[in-house]
């Protein structure tokens, strides 16, 4: 194994000459003269022990060594530009970045999400959809919005949210008999063990069916009619507006809280402030019974 990387600019002028097929090329491109270019191979050649062209005359072609780095060396600059160009959000004056889970963006978030740009169209929000609980000390986050998440060093903790679960179907599985309808399965609060435990009432799940580990694939699954699910009150509500959703029973049982965790750095900003103050007032109008 390589201790060390060769240095980038010769990689740089490797993979310019190498895909131009010319080093004259290459130097103008790169805005270099060509026996820079030609130092530059010449010096990768030698740190990698292996000629990468076959030079004839004033004409140059790889090698096979060459044809197979130029793939990896153009991967690998094509990786970096991406990495770099990405840094630029960084540095948007107005940039919030909210760190949730992919169900919550998917389900509560999205629905709602134009609302909160005509009330607040100077904030420039970044969501970042995880399904890791971010650390947010060394992470740069903002805000963090997770049904999964407990306080952290350097943030300050609010639970927003007591969720409630239920299970649920499409209307169509609904008409099914007990025996032909799927049971959908998923993990901690929305397994179907936590629901018999809590309401003690059959539905018609059994052991066998269709596992999922992310709650917002359960209720997609749910709604295009694959089974019965146990799902989250609060993620299901456009789904049951929508028609796709129908509760089996009127009983729900408790399910996970959802908390909001402001960095230390933002908690004076007022586009964080926008924000929690806009999710508190959401969550609270779907408390109502007209939501």
């Amino acid at each position: 194994m390589l201790k060390h990387w060769p240095p980038l600019s010769t990689l740089r002028g490797f993979e310019a000459a190498a895909r131009l097929g010319s080093f004259h090329k290459a130097a103008e491109e790169l805005h270099l003269t060509q026996s820079a270019i030609s130092q530059q191979i010449r010096s990768l050649e030698a740190y990698l022990e292996q000629p990468l062209f076959y030079r004839s005359g004033r004409s140059v072609s790889l090698t096979d060594a060459g044809h197979d780095l130029l793939s990896t060396t153009q991967a690998l600059l094509q990786q970096l530009a991406v990495g770099i160009r990405r840094l630029g959000q960084y540095q948007k004056p107005n940039q919030l970045v909210l760190n949730t889970t992919p169900a919550f963006a998917r389900h509560w978030l999205m629905p709602r999400l134009g609302e909160f740009r005509r009330l607040h169209p100077q904030v420039d929000l970044w969501i970042f959809s995880t399904d890791e609980v971010p650390d947010m000390a060394s992470q740069t986050i903002d805000l963090a919005v997770r049904d999964d998440i407990s306080s952290q060093a350097e943030c300050s903790f609010r639970v927003l949210h007591a969720d409630r679960l239920y299970p649920a179907c499409h209307p169509s599985v609904l008409a099914l008999p007990v025996e032909q309808r799927t049971t959908l399965h998923g993990e901690r609060e929305m397994d179907w063990s936590h629901w018999e435990l809590e309401s003690g009432i059959d539905v018609g799940q059994v052991d066998q069916g269709l596992n999922f580990s992310d709650p917002g694939l359960l209720l997609d699954a749910a709604c295009s009619g694959l089974g019965i699910a146990l799902v989250s009150q609060l993620l299901s509500r456009q789904a049951q507006a929508n028609g796709l959703l129908q509760p089996m029973v009127d009983q729900t049982i408790r399910g996970p809280n959802w908390a909001l965790l402001t960095h230390r750095d933002s908690e004076n900003s007022p586009m964080a402030r926008s924000f929690s103050e806009w999710l508190v007032s959401s969550l609270a109008a779907d408390q109502q019974p007209s939501a």
